[in-house]
């Protein structure tokens, strides 16, 4: 009897633990209402950009149900929007049931989720680079120009030299890391021997690298023969990363997933199990305490530009030997360049490796879901990116977030280490 007692005290307990960490203010809780408020305001803008709703709310003492109507009108507006995100990014369950039912069809079911993951599998690298930067103190922008070099290098590797399959794309690979590691100290070293600021030599380096990527493709034997626009030479068939399924199903997603999870394995081994990952984020969370424990800070700071180059560097050479095959003169340039975006995901991730995964995931199914909900709406494409600032903007307001849901806990440590690189 008394075994029963203690039994049913327990569940009660753990029940009451859930709902305990549920609303207190722990990094997972606010992301996820940062997200419900990002779509809450997502909707509203949808309600309020929408002729058909704005002319049923218009019309509703024209009828005797008018605001039901109007409430109806609304509601299917909203719903269709956010419906064709996620058939558009996940899975249509029509489509999916229908797949499950008659083992048929599975390229159409799979090309959402195939989509968002070739999105997703540059942005998660990039991201970590970015993440382990932000985890040492240090606010890397220059992520878009060392994915730039590390995409020339790539490129170059992957179209000038010819070797077999197995030697090649490892080959390519490492030409890409190495292209972004040394765009990644220059900033380390001034940093580091010149006590220059990391953010203004990250930024204009973007620009250096960006006209670098144009005197590549114009002036040296990358651009592609007989050519006179800023393009590349093609990638060797033997440099390429192969769909994971096949080039007859259609489906993009390629070996890069793969080299992006071994990516994230190696950061959270890294950040959680090494003596140098240990080394960095002491430095990030207090450079003081850290010579003052014997800790090298100019080391730290030239390695973590180095590796977080390097993986900037590994994503654009992913990118390319999955997906492009050749780089052109836009390639990730811009103010629309994956380095930026993932200077957002690095913060809603909270710079921890598993964070950042289901943040790039998230960004990824908005980007992808967005165009589909453009095409099956009319809604513009725009919206899903208010979606994405919006979720970011009240990610970075923890206290906004815990007083509308009257969260517990305070949120204080977690927001010094996401900006200390501004000062740093």
């Amino acid at each position: 009897m008394s075994t029963v007692k203690t039994e049913k005290a327990r569940h009660r307990f753990s029940l009451r633990d859930i709902g305990h960490a549920f609303l207190t203010a722990n990094p997972l809780t606010l992301s996820f209402f940062a997200l419900l408020l990002g779509l809450t305001f997502g909707a509203l803008v949808i309600i309020f950009t929408t002729p058909v709703v704005l002319r049923s709310w218009g019309d509703i003492f024209n009828h005797w149900n008018g605001i039901f109507h109007a409430i109806k009108i609304t509601f299917d507006n909203v719903m269709a929007a956010y419906r064709a995100i996620f058939t558009g990014s996940v899975f249509d369950p029509p489509q999916l049931w229908h797949s499950l039912t008659t083992w048929s069809q599975w390229p159409n079911t799979l090309t959402p989720l195939s989509e968002t993951l070739t999105y997703a599998t540059p942005l998660i690298i990039v991201s970590i680079g970015v993440g382990i930067g932000f985890q040492t103190g240090v606010f890397n922008i220059g992520a878009n120009g060392q994915a730039i070099i590390g995409a020339v290098a790539g490129t170059a590797a992957g179209s000038l030299v010819h070797m077999p399959t197995a030697l090649h794309v490892p080959f390519t690979l490492l030409a890409g890391f190495i292209g972004g590691a040394i765009t990644g100290a220059i900033p380390g070293l001034l940093k580091a021997y010149t006590g220059a600021s990391e953010v203004i030599v990250t930024l204009m380096l973007n620009y250096v690298c960006a006209n670098f990527l144009i005197f590549s493709l114009l002036s040296t034997s990358l651009q592609q023969p007989n050519q006179q626009n800023d393009i590349s030479r093609v990638m060797d068939p033997s440099a390429q990363l192969a769909p994971i399924f096949g080039t007859s199903t259609g489906l993009r997603v390629n070996w890069g997933l793969v080299v992006a999870i071994l990516v994230v394995i190696f950061a959270v081994w890294f950040l959680d199990r090494s003596t140098t990952g240990f080394d960095f984020r002491v430095v990030g969370a207090n450079a003081a305490a850290g010579r003052t424990a014997g800790i090298k800070e100019r080391s730290v700071y030239v390695w973590v530009f180095v590796l977080t180059g390097g993986i900037c560097g590994l994503a654009a050479a992913t990118q390319v030997s999955g997906v492009n095959h050749y780089i052109d003169g836009g390639f990730y340039a811009g103010s629309a360049g994956i380095g930026f975006t993932a200077i957002t995901v690095a913060l809603l991730g909270r710079n921890r490796p598993i964070g950042i995964v289901w943040g790039a995931l998230l960004f990824a199914a908005l980007g992808v879901g967005g165009r589909n909900m453009q095409a099956a709406t009319g809604i513009p494409l725009d919206l899903a990116t208010v979606i994405q600032g919006s979720v970011v903007l009240f990610v970075a307001t923890p206290a906004l977030v815990r007083e509308v849901f009257h969260l517990k806990g305070t949120t204080e440590r977690s927001l010094q280490l996401a900006s200390k690189g501004w000062s740093a």
